[in-house]
């Protein structure tokens, strides 16, 4: 369903935007020809294995490896203290292997390469560690509290980004405060206020594809890396910085990359693998991790506690919110404290608060260490926000959509930051409006078994990027001698199609046929362009910006030439069907072919040469935040929606069963419908899943007892709406590529809410906490009862 808004008429001429093509890399795929990481071997390459702490908090007193050395086919064996390095995206405090002590059950401590896998597996189990157990820290609640055992006592030590603010002698990785009006009299002038606490647990990323690289440190000094990771750059940065090599000695391989979520976003066992491949005698050392590994080391979604306190008027105008954002930051601080941060410039959702006071902390905790996921924070307080704000409406009486839509931050209005919303920035109320159009919100569905209700539930959502104001993306475009292009982007494929719509603003740009434009399916960073990160649901309008600029880049070197072969001026000249030719003479006309390599005349005289176009973008005017009130500029672009659910409950046993999902976006505009109405599906089937079955579950001891997928539950089949509903909504924002804002991320942000909202209408029970199981919301029924 498309809904398309003044400003959209003038795309209707387009040839290849905002049509929808199949993905560009879909037969690759499909026949299982395309690479990814785990598909790479190389001459004399090893083997990794790690052996993981069974503690979640312990000093290591000592490591015995004799018997493993004597393992047929150990090369070596490493420990912490072999890796004198710290790592880390914002705060550097990760260790390569765990040294002095260990700070998770499933910390790496040491690591067996051998000439093959069997070999490092029967090795590792023969290491013996000596430890002595620490008291941990399991809630972030808990860590906050004054004589906490510490997690990190060094943190007053370790270098950090100035963007954040960790708090030596305490467990606060980064804290975030927000300030905006007056809070005293916003609470003054209001009627009523609601206070409530939630909670989430932590979540893995469930990537098809498990952590893999391969490092080589080379004997003269070079380094090579092929890894799955959505972030190449970034990998090659913070290793140059945390062992000291040049930038221009370290080169970093992406093929496909299956799955990321964001859980490959910064860098992770990479520099493990390479000082494995050094300490091994300069060989390639791979490391693989199984799905239990996966679960067990490699980094996860936080857990997050809220508590929002909001003041609003009898007719249902929020005046003051104070809020409390504290997420499990788990051992290292890596994406976590930029999560805090993102979380805390956008506390309020997408709704217009005058008065605001807000606190978002990453909390160091003896849980593994949590990265970006999907959503970057917003999944998790808009869980928080949307619930508060349905309880809110409940306790004036109001409708839900009433209350959404009386207090929706619209252009004109303020954000939190105090940033003014432009006038193109997207339309929340027409998202939440079509959602309950579609619902057909206000209208009962009776069922005909008296154990069971039918109710409906709405939440709105917004976000926009988390990104330094510095942040680039870059692009190339290369003319071949019979008029194919090859396109060269940073973004990095992990599933989400960007390339397939860069693919089409390529085409619609240079009058060129999308089948005769081949996007690189890899990124080396010797020689792909430079992008900062495939994350934040950035590269759309970002790499497309590049592209657009690498493209007229192109056509005006095109232009040149065949300005001097047709004889006239540039500006009389038009590009199109890979021909150029004069304007209102067709017949005046050269091949794009003929062009590219350089025009060559009938007597062998030659001008110009090969046509490459370079484009790059950085954001306008963004800003760093003020550190004690959080204002400034920190958005490129905001991007907002709304999604609801009808669901039938037993209210016997719990079981919910999600009819239908409608899920409604403002885009700016659809470079490709048909990818959008994937990302929205695909996005509110994961969003589903987290908020119905997906946690972390641990003993008192911080183990974890579901490594696995038979226990750890993820949506199956069966569990799929029998109704979904994707609705795209387009006002394009001015300064996007043909409009566009992109959808990605925001397409799973606020499922669990209408959900939850829902099971809230049909039985007036408030369930603050996920995951929304069967047996959750059996005994809060109960608890009623």
């Amino acid at each position: 369903m498309f809904v398309n808004h003044e400003g959209g008429h003038y795309l209707e001429a387009l040839k290849y935007v905002g049509k929808s093509i199949t993905r560009i890399d879909a037969v690759e795929k499909v026949l299982g020809i395309a690479e990814y990481a785990s598909d790479i071997e190389l001459p004399g390459m090893l083997y990794a294995k790690l052996l993981l702490s069974p503690y979640a908090h312990a000093k290591i007193i000592s490591i015995n490896y004799e018997k493993a050395l004597r393992v047929p086919g150990v090369v070596s064996v490493a420990v912490g203290d072999d890796f004198p390095f710290r790592v880390g995206l914002y705060v550097n405090d990760r260790n390569i292997l765990a040294r002095k002590k260990v700070r998770w059950v499933g910390e790496p401590v040491a690591a067996v390469v051998a000439e093959d896998l069997e070999a490092a597996e029967e090795a590792v189990e023969l290491i013996e560690v000596e430890y002595e157990p620490l008291p941990a820290v399991l809630d972030v609640r808990e860590a906050l509290k004054p004589g906490a055992p510490l997690v990190h006592e060094e943190l007053g030590e370790y270098a950090h980004s100035p963007a954040f603010n960790p708090i030596a002698g305490t467990n606060i990785a980064n804290r975030f405060t927000l300030k905006k009006g007056n809070i005293v009299e916003g609470f003054n002038k209001s009627e009523v206020v609601v206070e409530n606490e939630f909670y989430m647990p932590q979540v893995s990323h469930v990537q098809m594809e498990t952590h893999v690289c391969i490092g080589h440190y080379m004997a003269d000094g070079n380094i090579k890396i092929w890894t799955s990771a959505q972030s190449p750059f970034t990998v090659r940065y913070i290793l140059s910085h945390s062992i000291g090599v040049p930038l221009h000695r370290i080169s970093v391989y992406v093929p496909y990359v299956g799955g990321g979520f964001g859980g490959k976003a910064g860098i992770n066992f990479e520099p493990l693998v390479v000082l494995l491949s050094k300490k091994a005698g300069y060989r390639p050392v791979k490391l693989e991790l199984t799905r239990e590994e996966h679960f067990l080391a490699a980094p996860l979604r936080q857990g997050f506690y809220a508590k929002i306190k909001t003041g609003v008027t009898k007719d249902g105008k929020i005046m003051a919110e104070k809020i409390f954002y504290a997420f499990d930051a788990g051992a290292y601080a890596d994406y976590g404290v930029n999560v805090a941060r993102a979380a805390g410039y956008s506390c309020t959702g997408p709704y217009y608060v005058p008065n605001i006071e807000a606190e978002s902390l990453a909390v160091y905790t003896n849980h593994q260490w949590g990265t970006a996921f999907r959503g970057f924070g917003h999944f998790e307080f808009l869980w928080a926000i949307e619930r508060q704000m349905e309880i809110v409406a409940s306790k004036l009486g109001i409708d839900p959509v009433e209350f959404r839509l009386k207090n929706a931050l619209l252009p004109g209005l303020t954000t939190a930051t105090g940033e003014v919303l432009r006038e193109d920035a997207g339309r929340v109320d027409q998202c939440i409006e079509a959602v309950a159009k579609e619902l057909r919100w206000g209208e009962l569905t009776p069922t005909n078994d008296p154990k069971k209700v039918r109710a409906k539930g709405i939440a709105a959502l917004w976000k926009a990027p988390a990104m330094p104001p510095n942040a680039a993306s870059s692009a190339i475009i290369k003319f071949n001698e019979d008029g194919t292009v090859l396109l060269s982007v940073g973004v990095t494929e992990i599933g989400q199609g960007t390339v397939t719509s860069l693919a089409q603003i390529a085409a619609e740009e240079l009058g060129v046929p999308i089948e005769k434009i081949r996007v690189v399916p890899f990124r080396h960073t010797d020689l792909t362009p430079y992008s900062w990160q495939t994350v934040a649901s950035r590269n759309l309008f970002m790499e497309g910006r590049a592209v657009i600029r690498a493209a007229r880049d192109a056509k005006e070197q095109i232009l040149e030439i065949a300005s001097q072969v047709l004889r006239a001026p540039k500006d009389d000249l038009i590009i199109k069907d890979e021909k150029v030719w004069v304007k209102g003479r067709p017949e005046w006309s050269l091949h794009l072919k003929d062009i590219v390599a350089g025009y060559v005349y009938p007597n062998g005289n030659t001008i110009g040469g090969p046509i490459i176009g370079r484009g790059y973008f950085v954001g306008t005017r963004l800003s760093y935040l003020d550190p004690e009130t959080g204002q400034g500029y920190p958005a490129l672009k905001w991007t907002f929606g709304a999604q609801g659910v009808e669901i039938e409950l037993d209210l016997e046993t719990g079981e919910v069963k999600v009819l239908k999902l409608v899920s409604a976006f403002d885009v700016g505009k659809a470079i490709n419908p048909m990818l959008v109405i994937g990302q929205i599906i695909g996005g509110g089937i994961q969003s589903l899943s987290l908020g119905m079955w997906e946690q972390y579950v641990y003993d008192d001891k911080g183990r974890m007892l579901n490594p696995n997928l038979t226990d750890y539950k993820i949506a199956r089949a069966g569990d799929i709406p029998e109704e979904i509903i994707p609705i795209i909504i387009e006002n394009p924002q001015s300064d996007g590529p043909y409009g566009a804002r992109g959808v990605a991320e925001l397409s799973m942000l606020s499922v669990p809410a209408a959900i939850a909202n829902a099971i809230f209408h049909a039985t007036g029970v408030n369930i603050n906490d996920l995951p929304l199981t069967y047996e959750n919301i059996w005994k809060a029924l109960n608890k009623k009862r």
